[in-house]
């Protein structure tokens, strides 16, 4: 896949959006412990970043999911995986079903707000015992009428605590685990719903992540998306293109990473000259440069599968298993370089190393990713 003209004009409109509109504000946003979602996506969907791929009907640009992408490798020029992470759990996570499945009525009323930024959405799936087995979620919605009667509790849930509703998924049945979940959206607001304290990570902590619980929550039916019961294959379908998100938003942060320690290792200096001279120095960061172009590539090539109507999920799949691994080696070794300066705070190496590791759990973790390739490959 290459992009054209339009991709890069894109490109070129989300990174100056990151760096003059959420850079700057990092430091602060960090100490704050989460930053101001609506402020923020206000300001995104008054230039139409929010809905790129979305139906022109609900005021999306209607796009396709190469422009997504685009979008997604723009960001990462915000330096903040927290922030990409809570923006794309919007665009790419908690929002395109109801573009896909969801009624007219629902777009309305959800997904159209969701697009201008006048709502924050959030996806909320993941429970104590249930993370990447999402066949065993508890969470059930009792039919009471034309309502649905929703308890239980999520878990993991980024944005939960400035979130404007939730796209939850239930148990509506008894039958099967694969075809008794449905997609419900739940608003924020609703009586019984409760937002529980934010959860203190170790990185990404300008994203506000918290518990959901539900207790007799009640909602209207017509708040499912698609067919009751089709919750888990819509879900399924919607994975691979997070883990894509997920993929290409890292590669921006990592090759900024790689060039601050560049600049870092030339102004270092230790037995009379700059470090940048040590051949291993200079040899590795030239091989951590290749890895995360080959990232690149393969992501690239996973989405022009998708474009062209094919499945992407082998390709997509190791995509996100090379950028939370490479998230890892490249902040580690960069750290290293940086030296006791490294092991401070206050400087990029550090920030991607706390902030990256997430990218190895979140979306499916590397032992799921590794379990779906060896299904392709014909293995299990």
């Amino acid at each position: 896949m290459i992009y054209k003209e339009e991709h890069r004009a894109l490109i070129n409109t989300v990174r100056d959006f990151a760096i003059n509109e959420i850079h700057p504000f990092i430091e602060g946003w960090e100490k704050e412990g989460m930053f101001p979602a609506h402020s923020v996506f206000k300001k995104l969907g008054s230039i139409d970043l929010l809905g790129i791929t979305k139906n022109t009907k609900s005021g999306g640009m209607g796009l396709d999911y190469s422009y997504g992408l685009a979008f997604a490798e723009g960001l990462g020029h915000a330096w903040d995986l927290g922030i990409i992470t809570a923006i794309g759990v919007h665009t790419d996570m908690a929002t395109p079903s109801i573009d896909r499945f969801g009624s007219d009525e629902l777009k309305k009323e959800f997904l159209e707000p969701s697009i201008k930024g006048e709502y924050v959405a959030a996806l909320a799936l993941s429970e104590v015992g249930a993370g990447s087995d999402l066949a065993a979620i508890k969470t059930s919605a009792r039919k009471d009428g034309d309502d649905y009667i929703i308890n239980g509790g999520k878990m993991w849930i980024t944005n939960a605590k400035q979130a404007d509703f939730f796209c939850t998924l239930v148990n509506t049945s008894d039958d099967s685990p694969h075809k008794n979940k449905s997609l419900v959206l739940v608003p924020a607001s609703t009586s019984g719903l409760k937002v529980g304290n934010k959860i203190e990570k170790l990185g990404q902590l300008t994203s506000d992540t918290a518990p959901v619980y539900f207790e007799d929550v009640r909602v209207p039916k017509r708040y499912c998306i698609g067919n009751e019961g089709e919750g888990f294959n819509i879900q399924m379908q919607q994975l691979q293109e997070e883990r894509l998100f997920l993929a290409v938003s890292v590669i921006a942060v990592l090759e900024k990473c790689i060039k601050a320690t560049i600049e870092y290792c030339k102004d270092r200096p230790a037995f009379g000259k700059s470090i940048i001279e040590n051949q291993h120095i200079h040899f590795r960061l030239a091989e951590l440069q290749t890895e995360v172009e080959a990232l690149r590539a393969l992501s690239y090539q996973a989405c022009e599968l998708f474009m062209t109507g094919e499945d992407m999920t082998y390709l997509a799949s190791m995509a996100k298993l090379k950028s939370g691994r490479l998230s890892r080696e490249v902040s580690d070794i960069c750290l290293q370089y940086w030296g006791g300066m490294g092991y401070t705070w206050e400087n990029p190496a550090s920030k991607v190393y706390r902030d990256g590791r997430l990218t190895s759990i979140a979306g499916g973790t590397d032992e799921i990713m590794l379990q779906v390739i060896c299904k392709k490959m014909g293995i299990l």
